[in-house]
C-alpha cells in the first residue's frame, strides 16, 4: 500500500523545528529535571515563530499507558506542549524505542497525533521521510525481535495487569540495564558508509525520491548525503548535545541550543 503524504505549507517568517531523545526520567527524577526544564525553555524559545514542531521519539525514558493511569512526573513539558497546541502550533509525535508503549493519552489530552512507524511528510514541496529510526536498516535482529514482544498485544496485555508500582519500577531497570533496549551500543559513529541509517535511507531511494531523511535514536548528530541532493540528519539527543534540527522552508540544518 502506498504510503499517505502530508503535506504542509509553511507561512513566511515562520519555520518548523525537529527534535528527539530527550529520555525524560533517566537516570532519575532528580538527574532528568533539569534537563526537562533545559527543554521547556527551549520551546519557548521557537513558540513565536514555530510553524510545525515534530517530535521523534524517546521523550520519555518510560511510558505506559494503562486505561486510568499514565506515568507520574514531566508536568512541565506537557503543560508546555498542551500551551503550544491550544496556541494552534501542529505537534508531531513519532513513538521511539523508549515510549513505544503510547496510544491514545496524547491524542485525546493535547491534540498531538501520534506515529508508531516512519511518516512522508510534504514541507513546501520538499518531501521529508520521517521517523524515530529504530529497527530500521541492515543489522540489529535482537533489538527487531524484542520489539515484536513488546509491541505484541499478548504482552502487552501482560504487562497492564501487573501494579504499576512494580510495572514501572521494572521497567525503567531495564531501560537502563538493557543494552538492547537503553541503546548504549549505538552512540558511537560508525562511518558514513556503515551508518544503518544512512543505508536504510539509500535503499528507500531506490523506490521513491525524498529530499530529507530525518531520524534520532543515535544520539549522534549527523549530517550525511545520501544521494543527489538528499541528506539524511540525525538529531542528536537532549542528554549530551541539545541538538536540534530547523527547516526555514527552503534549507535544513542542525542547530545546538544555548540556554
Amino acid at each position: 500500500m502506498k504510503q499517505p503524504v502530508v503535506q504542509l505549507t509553511i507561512p513566511e517568517g515562520k519555520k518548523v523545528y525537529f527534535s528527539s531523545d530527550n529520555h525524560l526520567g533517566a537516570p532519575d527524577t532528580a538527574a532528568s529535571k533539569p534537563r526537562e526544564k533545559k527543554f521547556v525553555s527551549w520551546l519557548n524559545t521557537i513558540e513565536k515563530d514555530a510553524a510545525a514542531i515534530f517530535l521523534l521519539g524517546d521523550l520519555f525514558d518510560f511510558w505506559f499507558e494503562y486505561k486510568t493511569v499514565v506515568p507520574k512526573g514531566f508536568v512541565r513539558v506537557l503543560g508546555k506542549l498542551a500551551q503550544l497546541r491550544d496556541a494552534g502550533i501542529p505537534i508531531y509525535f513519532f513513538v521511539g524505542n523508549h515510549d513505544l508503549w503510547m496510544n491514545d493519552y496524547f491524542k485525546t489530552e493535547l491534540d498531538i497525533p501520534v506515529y508508531h512507524s516512519p511518516q512522508v511528510f510534504e514541507l513546501n514541496a520538499k518531501r521529508f521521510f520521517i521517523g524515530h529510526g529504530d529497527g530500521l536498516g541492515p543489522g540489529d535482529k535482537g533489538y527487531k525481535r524484542m520489539k515484536k514482544i513488546f509491541t505484541s498485544p499478548f504482552f502487552q496485555w501482560l504487562f497492564r495487569w501487573m501494579h504499576p508500582d512494580i510495572g514501572v519500577r521494572v521497567a525503567q531497570h531495564l531501560s537502563v540495564k538493557n543494552k538492547l533496549i537503553s541503546g548504549d551500543d549505538d552512540q558511537e559513529f560508525l562511518g558514513e558508509e556503515n551508518e544503518w541509517l544512512a543505508t536504510y535511507a539509500k535503499r528507500k531511494l531506490e523506490t521513491a525520491h525524498y529530499d530529507y531523511f530525518i531520524f534520532g535514536h543515535r544520539h549522534l548528530p549527523m549530517t550525511i548525503e545520501v544521494g543527489k541532493n538528499v541528506t539524511y540528519y540525525n538529531l542528536g539527543d537532549w542528554i549530551n548535545f541539545y541538538t536540534y534540527g530547523i527547516f526555514d522552508g527552503t534549507e535544513f540544518e542542525l542547530k545546538t541550543f544555548e540556554d
